[in-house]
């Protein structure tokens, strides 16, 4: 067939994405190469940074450390500026906005890129980390994955966020704390997310990091000494420590955000600045031999062996040069560079303590307090705690990094709200507050709420001329194809040109032409889904379906009214409704996907008989039945709050379930709780996509204003499929059958019921009547064809009957009492029913009026 191989493939290709073992195959994978990508980053550096020592003893040093700065930063700013702009600065505010859905670019290009320039300019010996680089790479290296096995924008967000999960881990060794970062920080929500992926990725990056790489981030624990301690008389140094480590983390943010300013006034390129950074860090470690290796620098602050005078210089000395080589735009992190300030801070508040109290020792404050100084810094309290914890696997630190993370945290959100990574991409025009508000239009809209209910379908025994006329006489260029109401393929105006060329003078159908097993999308998909559907199969229609039911179609334009109208503003906005029913309970059968039958279910006395009806029209149709018991609350308590009870509700639904399994007709059931039971079977008409409504009625109202019942009326003016209802008297017989007839199509509906529900009877008696005006010559024309028609699905005789009189509705009921008629069925197209008994026409009047079941029949809207 035509398209079949292309199918073939789209559908093995939905049935990947959607397997669970493909996302633990694709997180094995990103951990296993973001790990990688770490052990390389990190021993890279190691290689370079040693090489710089090495040369720095056999040659000049107040040579060599400039000229390697000067050279590695211009290098690095030439490879950024020449082959990915965007693997500048840190990379995690980038990997934000990505997971915020902002359009930025992050593919395999900036993960080389980055992973060169982190390597040139931190073994060059700027005071940068690699965690940023990492997360980058490994968030850009899922993206490209994500890419070569292209998936849904939910499910590669989900990707993404283990690539950065991932890659933090590699980094600090730690993967719950590269989870719990994703999580607090650079997503903005975890709605659709499964963490799951994140968890195992971070932990094989972790893993790989541990056993290939260089360990450089570890804090060597045999360094430090076993002995922490923690006492009530130091929570105060610790509150005093947290309140400064806020302060200070504050300035440092607003110090990046001046150096970036800074830079950009330079007029000058990526490779300059980076150099003259590099250039200006050299010269500075000539004169500062201690500060030459930050991994020196973090082991002398966790032995406790440095004077406070020298912490002291090492923290100004280090808070200005990553000021100064992060807005040059290196490729380098903050994080770590942050760590090692917030541990030089809790030294010297360390050395305070145990100069008066003596009780803790510095090591501890200088533990605690990188907790500290990253948590002001990144706003993120509970990581701040498990990546300290989870470097230094001491429990008695848990306590103080609590404190001391808690406080930095107010103290630096009550000075400036927002996380560094929030400031830089504000920085750069990018909010995503507002960015959220416009990805809402993605993701709360569904594809029940944009799709057109009405279709215009083929079916798949038409033929090649049929089908060329339904295309010329209407303006879509695509068909759903439907075989027995199931959807089984979908015809383009593609295909039909392609076929018309080789016309030969077989005859050939719909089915022939069609493409089968087209790419389809349930109601409840978000329209990001949709739109992601539409571009990978290059789509211009796609079919929304409940199994195999079409429900309906969403085009291209369908989804451009409806950002046009979010843009400008002239979006719907809806008016307060009341709270919706609650479903409390379900069962679910079979789906035939030809269509449904909903049945309300309130009277035990009629409710057998209203089933009796409602599985022979299913049977008849092949449609699902859908029984729903409805159980009223006051206006004044919440549907979702309401305490009820189900065990005689379930009873009289299982009734029907048992009926239906000896027709053979799939029943689901539901209760639901409810304000109106109108609000209930509307709500039901529209989350289950309901094709028919049979619904009982006492056969007549007091109430001013209302024509049946305030119920019935609701659902007649608001259901747009077709619905029927039955007056049912206390002695009910199915055997003798009165049908009137109109001038006009009125009656056709339920003459398209009575082959179904005459089946009740084994011997049933069908007349047909038409009443005509005295003096009117009658024309039975109608009567008969209509006649015909039913002798030849019935095989049996129908009686026809035209009838004399002024009032039709008293005729009728006159002519049925005459024949003793057991059901008289009236029938209506469209909407007119009311209309016509506001007016004093036939239907309610007959019903009114007459002793026996009188069913009434409301078309669809078509």
């Amino acid at each position: 067939m035509i398209s079949s191989g292309k199918q073939i493939r789209a559908w093995f290709s939905q049935q990947l994405r959607q397997s669970k073992r493909l996302a633990i195959a694709e997180a094995c994978l990103i951990g296993l190469v973001s790990g990688l990508a770490a052990v390389l980053l990190g021993q890279g550096v190691g290689w370079l940074g040693g090489w710089r020592q090495h040369l720095a003893h056999q040659f000049p040093i107040h040579i060599v450390l400039p000229a390697f700065g000067l050279l590695g930063g211009l290098l690095a700013g030439w490879i950024v500026e020449r082959f990915a702009p965007a693997a500048s600065g840190s990379g995690m505010s980038e990997v934000k906005a990505v997971l915020a859905r902002v359009p930025m670019p992050l593919n395999l290009r900036i993960a080389i890129v980055k992973l060169i320039g982190s390597v040139l300019v931190l073994g060059a010996g700027m005071p940068l980390g690699r965690e940023g680089p990492t997360v980058q790479i490994g968030a850009a290296l899922a993206a490209q994955l994500s890419r070569w096995v292209p998936t849904s924008p939910d499910h590669r967000r989900q990707l993404l966020a283990a690539g950065a999960g991932a890659g933090l881990a590699a980094a600090f060794n730690a993967p719950i704390a590269g989870v719990l970062f994703v999580v607090e920080e650079l997503l903005q929500d975890i709605s659709g997310i499964t963490l799951g992926t994140a968890i195992l990725a971070s932990f094989i990056a972790a893993v790989v990091s541990r056993i290939y790489g260089s360990h450089s981030l570890d804090l060597n624990l045999h360094l430090i000494t076993p002995n922490t301690s923690f006492s009530v008389q130091e929570i105060p140094f610790y509150l005093l420590l947290g309140i400064i480590a806020g302060i200070l983390g504050v300035l440092f943010n607003q110090g990046i955000l001046t150096s970036l300013n800074f830079y950009r006034h330079l007029k000058v390129g990526l490779p300059w600045r980076v150099g003259a950074a590099g250039l200006i860090t050299g010269t500075v470690l000539v004169f500062l031999p201690e500060f030459r290796d930050n991994a020196g620098l973090r082991e002398m602050l966790l032995t406790g062996d440095a004077n406070w005078q020298l912490v002291a210089i090492a923290f100004v000395v280090q808070f200005l040069l990553i000021l100064l080589t992060y807005g040059s735009g290196a490729p380098g992190g903050l994080l770590v560079p942050s760590l090692l300030l917030g541990a030089a801070l809790g030294y010297l508040v360390g050395t305070w303590e145990q100069s008066l109290l003596g009780l803790g020792t510095v090591t501890t404050y200088a533990q605690v307090g990188m907790a500290a100084f990253f948590c002001a810094v990144a706003r993120v309290p509970i990581t701040a705690v498990i990546i300290v914890f989870e470097m230094t696997t001491d429990f008695n630190l848990v306590l103080p990094l609590m404190i001391v993370s808690v406080v930095a945290f107010l103290v630096a959100d009550k000075l400036a709200s927002g996380s560094l990574y929030d400031l830089l991409l504000e920085w750069k025009g990018i909010h995503l507050d507002k960015k959220l508000d416009d990805d809402r239009l993605w993701t709360s809209f569904t594809a029940a709420e944009v799709m057109q209910a009405k279709v215009e379908t083929l079916s798949s025994q038409m033929s090649l001329d049929e089908a060329i006329q339904a295309f010329s006489h209407s303006s879509h260029r695509n068909f759903p194809v439907l075989e027995y109401g199931r959807l089984v393929g979908i015809l383009t105006q593609k295909d039909l040109a392609e076929r018309t060329q080789q016309r030969t003078d077989q005859e050939i159908t719909v089915a022939q032409l069609m493409s089968p097993a087209p790419i389809t999308a349930k109601p409840r998909d978000t329209l990001a889904h949709v739109l992601h559907l539409l571009n990978y199969y290059r789509l211009s229609a796609l079919p929304v379906t409940e199994g195999h039911k079409l429900v309906g179609i969403i085009t291209r334009s369908d989804i451009i009214r409806v950002e046009a109208e979010h843009l400008s503003g002239n979006a719907e906005q809806p008016a307060p409704k009341p709270d919706p029913s609650y479903l409390v309970y379900q069962t679910q059968g079979p789906q035939t996907g030809r269509g449904r039958l909903l049945i309300p279910i309130s009277n035990p006395k009629t409710t057998p008989t209203l089933l009796k009806m409602a599985v022979a029209i299913a049977h008849e149709r092949q449609y699902e039945i859908e029984c729903l018991q409805v159980m009223l609350v006051p206006a004044n308590q919440a549907p979702s709050e309401a305490v009820v009870r189900t065990k005689t509700s379930q009873k009289l639904l299982q009734q029907a379930v048992q009926l239906g399994q000896a027709w053979r007709v799939p029943v689901h059931t539901q209760i639901r709780v409810a304000h109106t039971v109108s609000g209930a079977i509307l709500e039901t008409i529209k989350d289950r996509h309901i094709d028919f409504v049979l619904m009982g009625w006492k056969g007549g109202t007091t109430t001013p204003g209302r024509v049946f019942s305030k119920v019935v009326d609701t659902v007649i003016r608001q259901a747009p499929c077709e619905v029927v209802l039955v007056k049912l008297p206390d002695e009910i017989h199915f055997d003798r059958w009165l049908v009137p007839m109109a001038g006009g199509p009125n009656a056709q509906e339920a003459i398209q019921l009575l082959p179904a529900l005459s089946s009740l009877s084994r011997t049933p008696e069908i007349s047909l009547c038409q009443v005509f005006q005295p003096g009117q010559k009658p024309d039975t024309t109608l009567l008969e064809k209509t006649a015909e028609l039913l002798e030849h699905h019935l095989h049996q005789s129908v009686n026809i009957a035209s009838v004399s009189a002024n009032s039709v509705s008293q005729a009728v009921v006159e002519y049925s009492q005459h024949t003793h008629s057991d059901v008289i069925m009236v029938g209506a197209s469209r909407d007119r029913l009311l209309q016509q008994v506001m007016h004093g026409n036939i239907p309610e009047a007959i019903a009114r009026n007459s002793g026996c079941t009188v069913i009434l029949v409301r078309g669809a809207e078509q």
